[in-house]
C-alpha cells in the first residue's frame, strides 16, 4: 500500500508535469485551495469521491485514491526546527508572536484555545508598493476551557 508520504511526492511531480495549479485540484474536488493542498501532502483524509477526483486529474492509479483517504499523522513533517525557509519563517513568527496572539486571544475571548480543527486558513497576494505582501489569514473557532 502506498503511504501519505510517498503518494504527496507523486502529487507533486504529477502538479510539474501536467502544469497544474493547486487552485486547479481544489476545483476538481470542490474545497478551499489550502484544504486541498494540507489533504494532498498527507494532512487530511479526503472522501473516496475527493480521492478518486484527484487521481483522476492527476493522472494517478487506485493506489493513490487509497492514501488520500488514510487517516494521516498530522504534523509529522518536521518534528524538529525546519530548516526550509518558508516553513522556517512561519515557525519563528510563531516563536516571536505565538506569546502575543495567546494574551490577545485571552484578552478578547477569556480561557481557551484557537482550534486547529475548525480551522480555515487563506494565503493571499496583496500588491505593495515596496514589494508584493503575503497575507496568511488563520481562521480557527474559540473553544473555551471548561473546568467541571
Amino acid at each position: 500500500m502506498t503511504k501519505k508520504s510517498e503518494a504527496a511526492d507523486a502529487v507533486r511531480a504529477a502538479k510539474i508535469q501536467l502544469k497544474l495549479t493547486w487552485g486547479d485540484l481544489a476545483n476538481a474536488v470542490s474545497r478551499p485551495v489550502a484544504w486541498t493542498t494540507a489533504a494532498l501532502l498527507g494532512q487530511h483524509p479526503m472522501t473516496k469521491e475527493e480521492a478518486e477526483a484527484a487521481a483522476a486529474l492527476l493522472g494517478l492509479g487506485q493506489d493513490a485514491v487509497e492514501a488520500f483517504q488514510l487517516q494521516p499523522t498530522r504534523g509529522t513533517e518536521s518534528p524538529s526546527v525546519p530548516s526550509d525557509p518558508t516553513i522556517y519563517r512561519m515557525h519563528e513568527v510563531v516563536q516571536v508572536y505565538g506569546p502575543t496572539i495567546k494574551e490577545l486571544i485571552h484578552e478578547e475571548f477569556g480561557d481557551g484555545i484557537m482550534s486547529a480543527i475548525n480551522f480555515r486558513l487563506q494565503v493571499e497576494r496583496v500588491s505593495d508598493p515596496a514589494g508584493d505582501r503575503a497575507v496568511i489569514t488563520l481562521n480557527g473557532k474559540f473553544l473555551p476551557y471548561q473546568w467541571e
